[in-house]
């Protein structure tokens, strides 16, 4: 990878649990991050069971299978510029909240989605 590096999709109570991400997923991630220009700051990628369930995550998040991510986001305009970068790459599952936007590649969820918090 040329922007992130694994520990930063790591799950706080586990060591190299960013090397559980999907491969597929983290070059989107790359390309999209060449494209937007700037820094995307992780806010959480793979997640341990006991981690996922102190969080609130369901049960079956896709960030138990390191098929997800949640992408720090402040402004209106980077939201606009990363939703669209991440329908350009072929990522179309996002979920948007006022400080983060969540994308996965989940094909055993429902594709084509845009969801808020």
């Amino acid at each position: 990878m040329k922007y992130f590096n694994y520990e930063e999709f790591d799950s706080p109570d586990t060591k190299s649990g960013g090397q559980m991400m999907s491969k597929k997923l983290l070059s989107k991630l790359d390309m999209i991050r060449e494209e937007f220009g700037k820094p995307i700051h992780i806010n959480s990628g793979y997640r341990t069971e006991a981690h996922n369930k102190k969080v609130g995550g369901t049960s079956k998040s896709s960030h138990l299978k390191g098929l997800a991510v949640d992408i720090s986001c402040k402004n209106s305009l980077d939201r606009f510029k990363l939703v669209n970068l991440f329908m350009k790459y072929g990522i179309t599952r996002i979920g948007v909240a006022d400080t983060f936007i969540h994308i996965d590649i989940d094909k055993d969820k429902s594709q084509h989605v845009i969801w808020t918090y």
